[in-house]
Parts: structure tokens; sequence; C-alpha cells
């Protein structure tokens, strides 16, 4: 035994010293260098891993041969564009069938009433339903091959969703009607698409569509509600011919005259999506159910690797179903036979609707992350807690650019927990869409809810979306690559300087998802859509060297001022918005004018403290008109527009505080919270004119 204790010491000599070492430390010492080493155990075998992106980060679109110098996103395998995801989901109607199928018939659509827990439909009882509805519209004369359109005129609920179903059923066509669009344009929708059959939810609705038909031109014959009313609307609705039925007793109806189904095809009319537009009367875009399918599709494609869904998943739906990115969203739910729970219809219920709801997918738009970002900053309202608010920000932020996604750090516990537990604390899937974010507010939520947050870029006739941000991508400023459906190509603006060989130029669109045209409009369908199947968007975008798109201008609303410089007032007004006491900006000008002049709707949450560091207290009314706090908002803008790069013409010389936000209720916003900026123009006219009064040219 000597031997060999002789013999080991003279081939490790260095760890009987080691040893001899350990043995000489006190106990306190030998347990903390315990402790220490079975801490960094724990965290390296625990540190947060980052999603193995689906490409490489640096290259997301590839161009496509031919010259047009069009690209293509990379997860494509050829320069074939994807048209569906499935096989045995090519239309609407079969999404729902493959839903029922891979849920095992299990809960499909949700409500709740106030303070009540949610209540649920089966996908057997939703197909039972929309079979009753559609059997009841052929009963009344509709059929594929005739009276095809189909009025859905209501808020977000369930029975919004088995009407739609419904048409597709029986290859009929949904015309969703929305009352922000106003009376008149209404009634223009319904005589345009000869719609003789209005399903509403509220009697006051059906009210509104009776006005619409009073008199001239009418084509409604039956309307059907949801909610109860009273038989004066049954007198009236007689008076000029028209059925006023219950939906209780429109399925009954369809129950007692059941009819096989007629599902649809790919190439066949889904819906005709009505686009408010900014000005003239509102556009019927024509999309199919192979217009639909795609775009879901390239959603699946893009999120397949880390974040596919499954019936487990629950989406919250409360952004309008009259548009197609609530739409294209809701499709792949049901594809997968996932839930849709509805909000209440209140808005301002919409935090309780989310608690009970628990939702895993929640679609928003930038209006909304405009006010959660201001709400957690609002409530940071001492140094401490700012300075708290702030490190824990960068610290998940750092995580982000390692590609790190997760609300189980230290900073979610302490700080974060909140706001995510306000959408449910269940969400693992978010995506903005509709309009521009700003990338301070997107990288700071991103951070914040600890869940995979994408922002897309669309509209309407090209069905939702044609880019997406990449899964691993957290970075903000950019629209993503292409969607697998679509080509994007960049045509040059040659009046604004603005080249495809510079990488530059009007976004335009080609591929399964772009819409047939505008209903009865060739000459604006021709103005959308050229000769080569390329929509044309009016934005105007540039290829970052990754391979991303950059919204940077807008083609429409540009004006040359009196000295002949062209301006574009969006790429202004998104510079100016990102000034912390601004929450809305309307930037005019007028071509015998030599500079520009804005109103701005002050954030009410942020101005108060915003401009209390600079001395100044008030309430927001009496602040809105500080002569002081104007100036203050104008030199933090003109700051923000020096910064962005902003030529002298550019930037405005005078501006006027105004209290009031902008609102679709106000007639100042369409339904899409884009601006008006024909209405915007006449409702501010005096303020204006007393702006250019004040100003020496």
């Amino acid at each position: 035994m000597q031997a060999q204790e002789v013999l080991r010491q003279l081939r490790f000599p260095e760890l009987e010293d080691v040893r001899q070492y350990m043995r000489s430390l006190p106990t306190n010492a030998l347990v903390g260098m315990g402790a220490f080493a079975a801490i960094s155990t724990y965290w390296f075998a625990t540190r947060p891993k980052a999603l193995a992106p689906p490409c490489d980060l640096g290259l997301q679109s590839v161009e496509m041969p031919g010259g047009e110098r069009a690209r293509r996103s990379v997860l494509n395998d050829s320069d074939e564009l994807l048209t569906h995801y499935y096989s045995d989901a090519l239309t609407m109607y079969e999404v729902f069938q493959r839903g029922l199928r891979v849920s095992n018939d299990g809960p499909c659509l949700g409500s709740r009433k106030p303070n009540q827990p949610y209540e649920w439909q089966s996908y057997s009882e939703v197909v039972d339903r929309a079979e009753n509805i559609g059997s009841a519209l052929i009963h009344k004369g509709h059929s594929h091959t005739g009276d095809k359109f189909i009025g859905i005129f209501s808020q977000n609920r369930p029975e919004w969703s088995i009407s739609e179903l419904a048409c597709y059923t029986y290859s009929m066509v949904g015309v969703p009607l929305y009352d922000t669009l106003g009376t008149e344009a209404i009634g223009y929708i319904i005589h345009r698409a000869a719609i003789s059959t209005v399903i509403c939810d509220v009697p006051e609705k059906a009210k509104m569509i009776l006005d619409c038909v009073d008199g001239k031109g009418r084509t409604v014959k039956t309307i059907v509600l949801m909610e109860p009313f009273d038989s004066e609307l049954v007198t009236r609705g007689q008076e000029w011919g028209i059925d006023i039925l219950s939906l209780k007793d429109f399925e009954a109806l369809g129950q007692a005259n059941h009819q096989k189904p007629v599902p649809p095809k790919p190439e066949d009319l889904a819906l005709i999506c009505f686009t408010s537009g900014t000005t003239g009367n509102p556009k019927g875009a024509m999309l199919t159910h192979g217009n639909v399918i795609a775009n879901t599709a390239a959603f699946m494609k893009m999120t397949e690797v880390h974040c596919m869904l499954g019936i487990h998943d629950i989406h919250a739906s409360y952004l309008p179903l009259a548009h197609m990115f609530e739409r294209v969203v809701q499709g792949v739910i049901l594809i997968h036979g996932a839930r849709i729970g509805f909000f209440q219809g209140d808005i301002r219920l919409l935090m309780d609707d989310l608690k009970v709801l628990q939702p895993t997918v929640f679609p928003v738009v930038p209006r909304l992350l405009n006010r959660m970002f201001d709400k957690v900053f609002s409530q940071a309202n001492t140094p401490l807690k700012r300075w708290l608010l702030d490190f824990a920000f960068s610290r998940k932020k750092a995580e982000l650019n390692r590609g790190v996604v997760r609300r189980d750090s230290i900073w979610d516990t302490l700080i974060f927990k909140k706001v995510q537990a306000s959408l449910g604390g269940q969400v693992r899937l978010i995506i903005t869409g509709a309009a521009p974010v700003s990338p301070t507010i997107l990288t700071f939520l991103r951070a914040a809810l600890g869940c995979q947050f994408y922002e897309g870029y669309g509209q309407t006739e090209c069905t939702a979306g044609c880019s997406m941000s990449m899964p691993g991508d957290w970075s903000a400023g950019h629209v993503g690559p292409p969607l697998s459906c679509n080509a994007i190509k960049l045509l040059d603006v040659a009046e604004m300087n603005y080249l495809a060989a510079n990488g530059e130029g009007e976004v335009c669109v080609k591929g399964p998802n772009v819409f047939q045209g505008y209903l009865k409009d060739p000459e604006r369908t021709a103005e959308a859509i050229d000769k080569d199947g390329w929509l044309h968007t009016g934005d105007i975008g540039k290829w970052l060297p990754s391979g991303t798109l950059k919204l940077i201008d807008r083609k429409k609303h540009i004006f040359k001022l009196a000295q002949g410089e062209y301006i574009a007032p969006e790429k202004i007004e998104t510079v100016y918005s990102l000034s912390d006491p601004v929450a809305q900006v309307f930037v005019h000008g007028e071509s015998l004018k030599a500079c520009l002049v804005g109103i701005i709707v002050p954030d009410p949450d942020f101005l108060l403290i915003w401009i209390k560091k600079k001395g100044i207290e008030g309430s927001y009314s009496e602040l809105c008109q500080n002569e002081d706090v104007k100036n203050a908002i104008l030199e933090d803008m003109l700051r923000l527009g020096k910064d962005a790069g902003l030529k002298s013409f550019e930037q405005v010389r005078d501006i006027a505080l105004h209290p009031e936000m902008f609102s679709i209720q106000n007639g100042l916003l369409t339904p899409t919270l884009k601006a008006k900026r024909t209405e915007l123009r006449s409702h501010f006219k005096e303020k204006i004119d007393e702006l250019y009064a004040k100003i020496k040219m």
C-alpha cells in the first residue's frame, strides 16, 4: 500500500498539494465554495438559450431571376411562391373542417357576459349552426350561382364567424359592413354589391340599413338580427317590403329546410372587403379562398419552427373582423383546431376579458401598444422606479439582442410581471400591423412582454400581409422580408428621387395573396394592379442589407410648397410622432405657402409628466393652451426632425395644440386608423389660417 501511495504522489504531486490546501481551509470557506460551484453549475445548466432562427438573419430575402430586382423569402425552397400549407385545407371551408377534425370536436368559439366566465361552443355546434344559417339563405333565394353576396354588420362575436362560415359552406360571399363607414357609404356598398340579406347584431344597425335603403335603389329584402328588437322595427321594415327576423328564427328556418353543403373551390370568391379609403367611395376588394389560404400559409411558414399553433392555443378577438388582419389570424387559429374568445364588445373591458380568457395569441395595432407603453412609464413616477425600469429594460434588451425571448428572468419577476399579467399572463405570440409602430415602443414591449413579437406589413389588396419580421430577428425599424406567398419589388418614383437601382422605390407585390380587383370598378383596379400582375401599394420602401424591407415614405399625399419643393407629410409625421409628449400629428402645407405647419394632439398620459420636468404644471386642457408648453413640444419635434435628416423645408414652422384625439368617431381617422387628410384639413382650417397669419415669410 505504501508503494502505491508513493507512485500516486509521483504521478500527480500537484493533486496532493490541492488536497492538503483544501484540508487547511476553514469549514465556512468550504461551504461558500461549494455553494458558488452549485450556483455556477445551475446557471450554466439553466441559462436562457437563443432561438435558432430559421435562416441566416443577414440574408432574409434573395433576388429572383427576371431582371426586375424582385425579391422573395429565403424560406422558400425555390422561386415558386407558397399557395397553401396543408393539402387538406385549400379553402376557408376546408380550414374549418380540418379544425373540427384535429381538435377532436373541441371548444371553438367563446364569449362571456359581464363578470362571468367564458362559455364555449364546440366545432360541431358551430358547423351545425352555420349549415342552418346557410340553408335559410338558400331558402330565401340565395345561391352560389346567383344572389351570393351576404352583408354581415356586427361587432366581433361568435355569430359573426358562424355567419361567415355559413357563406363558405354554400359557396356564397360575405360582405362585411361597419358603422364607422357612415350611412352614405353603407348605402353605397349595399347598392354596389346588390346585397339583399344583411345579418346584424343590434337593432340600431338594422335602423341604419333601413335609413340607407329608405327610398330609391333598394336591394335589401331581409334583415336578420342577433339581438332582441321591437315590433316597431318590424313594421318599419314591412313598409319597404323588408322582412326582419331574429337569428334564432332564421336558424330554425334553415334547420327545417336543410340543404347539403356546396363547398367552394380555391379560385372562388370568399369575401368582398370594402376599404374605407381617405377620399371617395369605398372600394370593394375581391378576395378568393386561395388568396386567404396563401396568406395564412405564409404566416405558418414563418412561425413553424418555434411558434406553430396547436389545439391548446387561445386567440383574443377584438380587432374588427371587418378587416383582413383579424380574419387571417382567425384562419390560422381555426386551421389548427384552436379556440377564439371574443371580447364583450366594449374596448374599455378588454383588459378584464384578457385576464379571464388568458389568451396565447394576441394581435395588436400600434395605438394599443402606445397606450401600454405610456401606462408602464406613467407608473414609474419616482426617480428610483424609473431607474429600476430602465435598468430592467436594458438587461432584457441585451438578451433580445442575443436572440433570447423569455418571461422568467429576475427582471420579469420584479418589474414586468404586471404588464404581462394585464394580457392574461399566457401570451406567447403577438403580431402588430395595420400602421407603423415606433421602434422604441416595439423594442421595449418585446422585452417587457417576453414573447415572440412580430411586426407585419401589408394591405387589404394583398389579403393582409406581404412581409413580416423573421423569428430570431428582434431588431426594430423594418417590417421583415417578403412572406413566402409573394414577391416584392421596388419601382422607381423619379419625382421623389427614389430609384430601384439604389434599393429604393414604391413597394409592389405579386403572388397568390394579391386580390382579384375592385368590385365593378375596372378603372381603379387598373390603377392598383398593372398588366404584369404587380400590386402597387403607394408606399415607398428601402431594402436593408439583411434583405428586410424598411418603409420610408408614402407616394400618395405628396404636395408642393410655393418654392417647388415636394413634401411627403406622412414621413414627417412619423418622425414627429416619436416625440414623447406627442400622441398624434397632422402636418399641412399649401402650394401658395413656403413652409409647413402642424396640428399636435399631446399625449394625455405623458404630457403632464414630461412638462413637469420643465417646471410647468397644470391640467391637460390648461397645458394645451399654454404657449410655453407649445414651444417646448415644437423644440423637441424640431430636434427629432434634425436627427432624422429632415431638410429645413420639411420641418414645421409652427404648431397648434389640440386637446381631442383624432378618432373614427369624430371622422378624422378611417376605420383602419389612417388619417383622413381632407377632413383634417377642413376641420382645422381656422387654426391653420391662424398659424400662417402669424408666420412672417
